[in-house]
């Protein structure tokens, strides 16, 4: 939650120069788009960040020695859909952005992926506040004499930071520094919780008059509700027995029955449940804010959705996508249920899958890079997957980066280093930014500036070579 405005505009910068790049050399040749769906999301929760609920102040010493006070506590989110989420950051020195929509994620494709400590994060959320709001009884455990709501999610936010940032950091307030070491020298390895709601494929394909599939269902919810996208009436969702759903639950098996003669064309199915997600679950942003994880969560509602295409001969392709933090890149799977090798072009080369394969690509992406990939195939097939990779913490190894601008209300205050002055034990004008929506501007300056710029090399190369062959 520190300000880096200065190196998180070139981070930027560099990330929007390079993303047009790797969008340039990811479209491949085919027939006109009939669909785009921007993934990846592989299903569960949507939310929208609200900012600070609950929190107190915290100091950061850098490496450098010096230190930085910052707003230590609970997040809220809304979840799209209805429902509520409580979480604590897992990124200390990454700004957050005022409104960013966050989506539920595995930790493997977040900075948890390679965080031997994750578990006992996830012990820390379910020992501490707000999963234990007895307060008298955690504070007896801490040996602290005292705790509010704000000290405790102080402390359980402190306390966090040390395992998924390493950071050096205290809560300014003795209490709340208690239960933060309470916490840390009493945690303990847990096991990733399951996804809130997943499907499994998210794509298939085949030819009418077979059951496109199974698409399996994972959830923690008693039961899902199914429902068919847009597509012939005769196409209907069906279990393995072949027999229509408009519901399921855990384990079941879901197909796409196509009827013999169908033309060619694609549909998609889409599953909704209401239930609490599990405690641990990571978040990630579209807007590269900060990485959240889940410490509490009302009935919400879930989704997830698959798709289908179908044709009667030639390359028949399902293609889907999956950020892979282990291999810092996108993997593309390509499965051709045709007679005919599937062809496209990704990143600039051109990939072949034969009749009845299936086929992972690795797209090296750069950390906090946007990417959009764009993939072409025949009978208008056409898929697009887009996103920021964020699988690194931001670090705090070049010490505070104060800001001289008030962040949004809803989310704490400007930065300041620590001086001679007893801060207020609530955020204030003098905590690091966790806004940061005041960046917004500068991102579509450099934007901008890069998208003139680009435009003028044209220019001026075109005008070079016209001079040249005169």
């Amino acid at each position: 939650m520190i300000s880096v405005r200065r190196r998180g505009s070139a981070r930027l910068a560099a990330a929007v120069l390079a993303s047009g790049l790797i969008a340039a050399g990811a479209v491949a040749t085919a027939a006109p788009a009939v669909a785009d769906d921007a993934v990846p999301f592989e299903g569960g929760v949507t939310a929208t960040l609200n900012g600070l609920q609950e929190s107190a102040t915290a100091v950061i010493t850098h490496k450098d020695g010096k230190k930085q006070k910052v707003g230590a506590g609970l997040f809220g989110l809304t979840v799209n859909g209805g429902g509520s989420l409580q979480t604590y950051c897992i990124d200390i020195a990454n700004p957050t952005q005022s409104k960013a929509q966050y989506e539920e994620r595995a930790w493997d494709q977040t900075s948890l992926h390679n965080n031997a400590d994750a578990g006992k994060i996830r012990w820390i959320l379910q020992n501490s506040y707000p999963q234990v709001n007895d307060l008298s009884a955690l504070a007896s455990k801490a040996g602290a004499q005292n705790l509010t709501k704000e000290l405790a999610a102080a402390g359980t936010q402190v306390a966090i930071w040390r395992f998924s940032d390493k950071a050096n950091v205290e809560a300014q307030n003795p209490e709340a520094e208690k239960l933060a070491d309470y916490l840390e020298q009493n945690a303990q390895s847990l096991e990733e919780p399951k996804a809130s709601l997943s499907l499994t494929p998210p794509a298939v394909s085949g030819k009418p008059g077979d059951r496109l599939g199974p698409i399996g269902v994972q959830t923690n919810a008693d039961s899902v509700t199914v429902e068919p996208g847009a597509a012939s009436a005769d196409v209907k969702i069906v279990d393995k027995n072949g027999q229509p759903v408009t519901s399921a639950s855990n384990g079941s098996e879901l197909f796409f029955d196509v009827p013999t003669g169908t033309e060619p064309g694609s549909t998609s199915m889409s599953v909704k449940a209401t239930t609490k997600v599990e405690v641990g679950r990571a978040f990630a942003s579209k807007s590269k804010s900060q990485t959240q994880i889940l410490a509490g969560s009302s009935e919400s509602t879930v989704t997830a959705t698959a798709t289908a295409e179908w044709a009667k001969a030639g390359p028949i392709p399902a293609v889907s996508a999956k950020e892979n933090c282990a291999k810092g890149g996108v993997d593309i799977t390509a499965t051709n249920e045709g007679d005919e090798p599937f062809t496209f072009d990704l990143a600039g080369e051109s990939h072949s899958v034969e009749a009845g394969k299936s086929e992972t690509i690795t797209i090296p992406v750069k950390e906090d890079q946007a990417y959009k990939f764009t993939i072409k195939g025949p009978n208008g097939f056409e898929k697009t997957f887009e996103g920021v990779l964020d699988c690194e913490t931001t670090g705090t190894e070049n010490g505070p980066v104060p800001s001289s601008e008030p962040s949004p209300a809803t989310a704490g205050g400007s930065g300041d280093e620590v001086g001679g002055d007893t801060p207020a034990e609530t955020p204030g004008g003098d905590l690091a930014e966790t806004g940061g929506s005041s960046a917004t501007p500068m991102i579509a300056g450099v934007a901008l500036a890069l998208v003139l710029a680009g435009g003028a090399t044209v220019f001026f190369l075109r005008k070079k070579k016209a001079v040249a062959g005169e």
